[in-house]
């Protein structure tokens, strides 16, 4: 087993011992595979996603951790750091600002810090950045709250997350 093996190894059986908020599980998709890992995120309380359950899709470079993990979101998401069309992420420790001091849980609190806190100067969803950017916060609060629902509401059952990565499990 790698040095990356190894690491993810080692927070996966610390992840089962300790309860993250806000992060309702992570875990590898398949015990064959530990480069492909599933968390599931809580909306954080008092944004327009609280009541969300977005699932994240955490895709693990052989160098880990010197290499961040790629993030994505599976469920449809509005905000200005997230692609609509694919749900890529773009949050600085994903990028240049990562460490081998971070750990995929980490990476999980990152992005639930973003849901919250958007930067709008360089966005992948232009759309919902001018909405903040202009000062809208009731349109883009609606907006987020409606695809928030649809989404990622109460809609995400199992079935439907076992569905949506059995092709990872092979």
């Amino acid at each position: 087993m790698g040095i990356g093996a190894n690491r993810l190894l080692r927070e996966y059986r610390q992840l089962r011992r300790e309860r993250i908020p806000g992060v309702v599980d992570l875990h590898p998709i398949s015990e064959r595979n530990m480069y492909e890992w599933i968390a599931l995120l809580e909306g954080p309380s008092e944004t327009p996603y609280e009541g969300g359950t977005w699932i994240l899709l955490l895709s693990i470079p052989k160098s880990y951790p010197i290499e961040p993990p790629s993030i994505r979101f599976c469920n449809k998401i509005i905000h200005p750091n997230i692609c609509w069309k694919t749900g890529k992420v773009c949050i600085d420790i994903l990028q240049t600002g990562w460490t081998p001091a971070w750990n995929l849980q980490s990476a999980c609190l990152a992005v639930l810090s973003l849901l919250d806190n958007a930067e709008t100067t360089s966005p992948l969803n232009a759309d919902a950045a001018k909405l903040l950017r202009t000062g809208d916060r009731i349109a883009y609060n609606s907006l987020v709250q409606c695809m928030t629902h649809l989404h990622a509401g109460e809609n995400i059952t199992q079935d439907y997350i076992h569905a949506k990565f059995s092709m990872y499990q092979h």
